[in-house]
C-alpha cells in the first residue's frame, strides 16, 4: 500500500510503498476514503524539517532538554547515533480520516466489514491508503454524513474539546483569535451553543469566512475594530471566554486576551502560540487559563488509546471517542458545516506536490483533503456531464431593419419583464405571438402590437421572415421548443432554464450540431444589471481566489402555482436557479468544476456551494422561509482585500483602498432585462457574437442539474468535462 512519509533530517516527503499493516485484536483494518491535512499542526512538522540542525534545535527545546539528558547518561557518541538514527528515518504525517472496515480484530463488535468511521490519531490515522485503528480511537459515521466532511472528526473534536474547556454559557461573547482550520470550527461550535463570537485574523478572507458561518464580528488584531466590536457585544465589559487557536512566535495573542477579556474571564490556549503571559494584565483580572488537551480525556493514555479501556461515563462524559461522535453528529445535523473550509481536494498520489505547495504559499488553504483511489467509502462519485459544444458553424446571418421577432409563450413573464422593453425599442418588429389558446394570443396582439396572432408553432418556424424566437412557456417545454427552432435556423432566446435534465440538454446541443446553428441566448439577465456592472468595473480585476456569497430570500409561492408541479415542470430551484449560478460564474470570470448542495425537509429551503478552478468558491443560499420584507437578493464578493456588496439591485458599494456606495436616493430596481436584450437584439441585426458564449450557459445549465443530484446522493458532483 501507500503512505505519505517525511524524512525529518533532510525534510523529504515521499509516498512510499509499505506493507499492509496487521489487524490487531482490539482494532479494525480501515481502508482510507479521504484524509484531512491540518493546516496548522502538518504544515509546522514540515516545515521544521526543512530547517538547519540549529533551527530545529531553536524550534524544539523541548526535544534538546531530552538530548543534553542522555548525553549525560549514555554520553556523546551513543547520544549522537541515537539521535541522528531517529532524524534519519520516514515518519508518518497525518491524524484524520475517513474510510471503510476492511477487517475486523478480534473482541471488536461495534462495527462490521463496510462500515463507514472516522478514525483519529497520529499513530492510527495516518495518511495512507489502509490502517489499524484501535476501538477508541474510530466512531461510526452517521447516516446521510458525506465521508468527505467525516474526514474533518479529529480536527473537529480538538475545536470541540476546547469549547467545552470553556465551559460556555448561552448569551455569553467569546473572542476567537486565529482564524485557521480550528479556530473556524471554535466559531461555529460556539455558535451553535448560544454565544456570540468575535473573531480576529490577520486574514480579511478568513475574517469573512467566520463572518459567514456565525461570528458577530471579526478583524485584523492590530485594527480598532475588533476592540470596537467587544466592547458593543459586552457593554465594555470584556468577553467571557478567549478561545487561543493561533500559532507562530509572537506573544501578541495572549496580551489581546488580556486586554478584551472581562474580570476573571477564562482564556483557553487551544493551538500551539507563545505564552509568555503578561503578569500584570492577568494577575490584576484573575483571569482563568486553561489548556485543552487535544482530541478529549484518553489522549495520551496507552491504556485508553490502545488497549481499548473507556472511562466510565459517570466519571468522564467526554472522551476523545464520544467527542468524536459528537462532532460527527454535530456535522450530520447541520448545526456545523465543514464543506466551506475545504479549500482543495487532490488526489493522494498528488501528495507531494500539494503539501509543497502549501509550503510555497501556491495554495492557500484552511483546509485541504486527500481523496484515495476508487473514492472509497461513497458510492461512486456523481457526475454530471458538461457537454462540449460541437458544431460545424454555419454563417451568423444578420437581420435586416427592422428586427422580426416571434414569441412563443405570452404569460406573466413575457407580458411584464420583456415585451414592454422589445414593444418600445426602435428597430424591432413584433411579428407574430404563438400560444396554446387563442385568446391569450389575441391578449398579446392587442397590448403589444404583434402583426399576427395564432396557435400554429410551426407556421411560424416555417416563416423565412422571422430572425430570433423568443421561447417564454413553462420550463418543461423549453428544450424542445428551443431545440425545433435552432433546427428550423433560428436566433432563439429561451426563458432560463434551458433544459431539465441532462437528455433534454443533450437534445438542445444536438440539435446545435445538427443545424450549425448555435445563435441561443438564455434569459440570464442579472449579469446585465447596470448596477452590478458598475461595481464590478470598480471592485477590478483580482489575482487571488474569491469568496461569493448569494441570499437568494425567495418567499412562498402561491397555493396553485405552476412552479410546484415538480413531477412535470422541474423543482423550482431547478427553474430558477440558473440565474444566480450564472451571476456567480460571471463575476468569478469562470465555470464551476463541482457542486455540493444541502436542503432542509422538502427541498424547499438549499444551500449551495460552487467550486471554481482557481479554488474561488460561490455559496447560494436559496430560501423560501424569509420574511417578506427582506430584500429578496443580497451579494458579497470578497478577494484581495476587497469586497463587494450588492443589495437587491437598488444599492452597491465596493471596499477597499478606496470606498465606492453607489446613490442612495431611492431607483428603480434594475435586473438587467432591457439590457439583456438590447444585447440580443443587436446580435441579431449585426450576426456578431451572441451576449453570452453558448459553452457557459451549457455549464451553468450542467451545474444546475448537478444541485438535485447532489440532493439525492448526499455528496458533491463534479461537473465532468470530457478530456
Amino acid at each position: 500500500m501507500k503512505q505519505v512519509v517525511q524524512n525529518y533530517k533532510s525534510g523529504e516527503l515521499a509516498v512510499l510503498d509499505v506493507p499492509v499493516p496487521g489487524c490487531k485484536p482490539g482494532g479494525v483494518l480501515v481502508r482510507t476514503a479521504y484524509s484531512l491535512i491540518s493546516t496548522g499542526t502538518e504544515l509546522m512538522k514540515v516545515s521544521e524539517a526543512g530547517m538547519s540542525m540549529l533551527g530545529k534545535a531553536r524550534s524544539r527545546p523541548d526535544q534538546v532538554a531530552k538530548v543534553m539528558q542522555s548525553v549525560a547518561t549514555n554520553g556523546v557518541p551513543a547520544t549522537y547515533r541515537k539521535v541522528m538514527g531517529k532524524l534519519d528515518s520516514y515518519t508518518p504525517l497525518g491524524y484524520s480520516l475517513c474510510g471503510v472496515v476492511e477487517e475486523v480484530g478480534a473482541g471488536i463488535d461495534d462495527v462490521a466489514v463496510g462500515d463507514l468511521v472516522a478514525c483519529a490519531g497520529n499513530e492510527h490515522a495516518l495518511h495512507a491508503e489502509l490502517n489499524w485503528v484501535p476501538k477508541n480511537l474510530y466512531s461510526r459515521v452517521p447516516d446521510g454524513l458525506a465521508p468527505r466532511h467525516a474526514a474533518f472528526g479529529t480536527v473537529g473534536s480538538i475545536a470541540l474539546q476546547g469549547v467545552r474547556r470553556g465551559e460556555p454559557q448561552l448569551g455569553e461573547v467569546a473572542l476567537v483569535i486565529g482564524l485557521g482550520l480550528i479556530g473556524q470550527l471554535v466559531v461555529q461550535l460556539l455558535a451553535a451553543s448560544g454565544v456570540r463570537v468575535v473573531g480576529v485574523d490577520p486574514d480579511p478572507v478568513r475574517c469573512e469566512l467566520a463572518e459567514r458561518l456565525g461570528a458577530a464580528a471579526c478583524g485584523d488584531p492590530a485594527s480598532a475594530a475588533v476592540e470596537a466590536a467587544v466592547a458593543d457585544l459586552t457593554g465594555g465589559l470584556g468577553v467571557d471566554q478567549v478561545y487561543l487557536a493561533a500559532g507562530g512566535g509572537s506573544n501578541q495573542p495572549v496580551e489581546l486576551a488580556a486586554r478584551l477579556s472581562r474580570d476573571r474571564g477564562r482564556v483557553v490556549d487551544i493551538g500551539k502560540c507563545r505564552l509568555d503571559l503578561p503578569w500584570n494584565a492577568y494577575y490584576e483580572k484573575e483571569l482563568d487559563v486553561r489548556f485543552s488537551r487535544s482530541y478529549g480525556p484518553g489522549r495520551y493514555d496507552p491504556e485508553y488509546e490502545l488497549e481499548g479501556r473507556d472511562y466510565p461515563i459517570g466519571y468522564v462524559r467526554w472522551t476523545e471517542r464520544r467527542n468524536l461522535a459528537c462532532f460527527l453528529d454535530l456535522v450530520a445535523r447541520g448545526s456545523v458545516d465543514v464543506e466551506p473550509l475545504v479549500s482543495h481536494v487532490a488526489d493522494f498520489d498528488d501528495a507531494v506536490e500539494t503539501y509543497q505547495s502549501l509550503k510555497d504559499g501556491g495554495l492557500k488553504a484552511v483546509a485541504v483533503l486527500f481523496r484515495y483511489p476508487e473514492h472509497v467509502g461513497e458510492r461512486a462519485a456523481p457526475e454530471v456531464a458538461v457537454p462540449t459544444v460541437h458544431v460545424r458553424r454555419s454563417e451568423a446571418r444578420a437581420a435586416g431593419t427592422p428586427v422580426r421577432l416571434a414569441f412563443v409563450g405570452a404569460g406573466n413573464y413575457a407580458t411584464s419583464m420583456l415585451l414592454p422593453h422589445l414593444a418600445q425599442r426602435d428597430g424591432v418588429e413584433l411579428s407574430a405571438v404563438v400560444t396554446t389558446t387563442a385568446l391569450s394570443a389575441a391578449n398579446a396582439q392587442r397590448k403589444f402590437g404583434f402583426a399576427a396572432a395564432t396557435t400554429d408553432l410551426d407556421a411560424v418556424l416555417g416563416d423565412t421572415s422571422v430572425d430570433a424566437v423568443f421561447v417564454v412557456t413553462r420550463h418543461s417545454s423549453h428544450a424542445e421548443l428551443t431545440r425545433r427552432a435552432l433546427l428550423a435556423g433560428k436566433t432563439v432566446f429561451v426563458e432560463k432554464p434551458l433544459a431539465l435534465t441532462e437528455d433534454e440538454l443533450a437534445g438542445v446541443l444536438a440539435a446545435v450540431e445538427e443545424s450549425g446553428n448555435d445563435r441561443l441566448q438564455v434569459g440570464f439577465n442579472r449579469r446585465f444589471a447596470p448596477l452590478l456592472r458598475e461595481a464590478r468595473e470598480r471592485f477590478g480585476a483580482r489575482t487571488g481566489p474569491a469568496h461569493l456569497r448569494y441570499l437568494v430570500n425567495a418567499g412562498r409561492l402561491q397555493h396553485g402555482s405552476w412552479y410546484l408541479q415538480q413531477g412535470t415542470e422541474g423543482s423550482r430551484f431547478a427553474g430558477e436557479g440558473g440565474h444566480f449560478i450564472d451571476t456567480a460564474s460571471w463575476l468569478l470570470d469562470a465555470d464551476p468544476v463541482s457542486v455540493y448542495a444541502v436542503a432542509t425537509s422538502g427541498n424547499e429551503d438549499l444551500q449551495v456551494v460552487l467550486r471554481y478552478p482557481d479554488g474561488s468558491t460561490a455559496t447560494i443560499s436559496y430560501v423560501t422561509s424569509g420574511p417578506a420584507g427582506f430584500p429578496k437578493e443580497t451579494l458579497d464578493l470578497v478577494a484581495d482585500g476587497r469586497a463587494l456588496r450588492l443589495d437587491d439591485f437598488v444599492r452597491a458599494s465596493v471596499h477597499g483602498r478606496k470606498r465606492w456606495v453607489s446613490s442612495r436616493l431611492p431607483r428603480a430596481r434594475d435586473k438587467g432585462q432591457n439590457a439583456e436584450l438590447a444585447a440580443f437584439v443587436k446580435a441579431v441585426r449585426t450576426g456578431g457574437p451572441m451576449p453570452v458564449p453558448l459553452e457557459s450557459l451549457v455549464a451553468t445549465t450542467a451545474a444546475t442539474l448537478a444541485v438535485q443530484t447532489g440532493l439525492a446522493g448526499g455528496a458533491p458532483v463534479t461537473l465532468a468535462r470530457p478530456r
